[in-house]
């Protein structure tokens, strides 16, 4: 029996890793993972994953496109430790070794709705010329042992870094009992709301159990 004081509230994340700019490379291919508090735990979906490699199309003015979808789902009892996405981007060298292309992150949005962020990417820059050179000539540049490093700030302070390139993402947000624990979100922008038949920014649509 469903019991009328909910202990949890979900969250819903859809959407798509649409695409990225990168002018200066080519047949690149993304990682992402998602990084959230310790009340937050996975309910359903995938947490990491990882695209196909694609190559810029004669269209597409640099344009590079995954259109690889994301569907996960979290549960917890309180807004702190709100996930974030973390997208990693990676491709050949001139040596054809992978390496890492741009690191990125950006917390899913708060508010039911459609919804469109366009990520800066940035990699870790060797701290001397010689370093850079010999990182260089070895394939090894510098990157993160572990991505989320990216979305958690600590040991990041005396990290060099470059910008460089921008991924897109579109996401679809759904939440559950956020109200009915003391949160509100607020409406979705008009922009962002999606038609009303489809009843999947609402607090108000059902979920299946």
């Amino acid at each position: 029996m469903a019991s009328g004081n909910p202990s949890v509230f979900l969250l819903t994340v859809n959407g798509q890793i649409e695409g990225a700019n990168f002018p200066e490379y080519d047949n690149l291919y993304c990682k992402y993972c998602f990084v959230y508090g310790h009340d937050w735990a996975p309910t359903s979906g995938l947490e990491e994953g990882i695209t196909q490699i694609t190559c810029k199309g004669s269209q597409s003015s640099h344009k590079l496109i995954w259109n690889f979808p994301l569907e996960t789902t979290f549960k917890s009892t309180n807004p702190s430790g709100w996930p974030q996405l973390v997208v990693s981007v990676y491709g050949p060298d001139v040596f054809g070794n992978d390496v890492v292309r741009g690191y990125g992150a950006t917390h899913i949005p708060f508010t039911p709705g459609q919804h469109t962020r366009t990520i800066p990417m940035f990699v870790p820059e060797p701290t001397w010329r010689l370093q850079k050179f010999t990182s260089w000539l070895l394939g090894r540049r510098p990157e993160y042992t572990d991505p989320k490093v990216v979305a958690q700030g600590e040991g990041r302070e005396v990290t060099r870094v470059r910008s460089q390139g921008f991924v897109t993402v579109s996401f679809h947000i759904m939440t559950k009992d956020m109200k009915k624990l003391g949160y509100d979100t607020g409406p979705s922008s008009p922009v962002n709301t999606p038609s009303a038949t489809s009843g999947w920014s609402t607090e108000e649509q059902q979920y299946t159990t």
